[in-house]
């Protein structure tokens, strides 16, 4: 009876706070140019036809092998909210035929996947700029995180109200139908 009441409360169900892209190319220059137009390519509406604005990664190390200098841009990520984010949360688990490891959840209720080609989310094919992979990052939340981001009277986010990789695996069963392989 207990846990029937924790579940109803509307304060603990929880929502896609944000969708993050990231496309990690390993050089910069041209490659990385292809890359960040492809993700303007799938965050653009009818409203916004450009799309949104997409954001380059520096990388921390140098790694010889790879022919990567520290402070060189390296990746290209986008961060997407709102119903947008839902819908292409959508096709990125259509993708993965909505099947995830368990390993592919956080302990703080995050979870992610990747793809293999842009073009499996409805793209299409352009010879001049490739196929690229790219990550899905889903961010959970409940109602009242605002608490320990908000500016004035911060407050820390109580244990009843964090999410737990239960909670995620829970909401990805429940919202998409989805299949945890274990």
């Amino acid at each position: 009876m207990k846990n029937l009441k924790k579940l109803e409360n509307p304060m603990r169900e929880l929502r896609v706070d944000k969708l993050v892209v990231n496309c990690c190319v390993g050089s910069s220059g041209d490659p990385l140019t292809k890359a960040c137009r492809v993700l303007q390519q799938l965050t653009a509406t009818e409203e916004n036809p450009d799309g949104q604005a997409v954001v380059t990664s520096r990388a921390r190390l140098t790694i010889r092998q790879f022919g990567i200098r520290r402070g060189e841009r390296i990746a290209a990520h986008v961060t997407i909210r709102g119903q947008k984010a839902l819908d292409l949360l959508e096709r990125g688990l259509r993708v993965r035929e909505y099947e995830l490891h368990e390993s592919n959840f956080s302990n703080t209720g995050c979870f992610g996947f990747g793809i293999q080609e842009h073009i499996d989310l409805g793209l299409k094919y352009d010879p001049a700029t490739g196929i690229f992979g790219m990550d899905f990052f889903v961010v959970l939340k409940r109602r009242g995180a605002r608490v320990a981001r908000r500016r004035r009277c911060r407050s820390k986010v109580g244990p009843l109200q964090r999410v737990s990789k239960e909670d995620a695996i829970r909401f990805f069963q429940t919202q998409y139908d989805g299949i945890v392989l274990r």
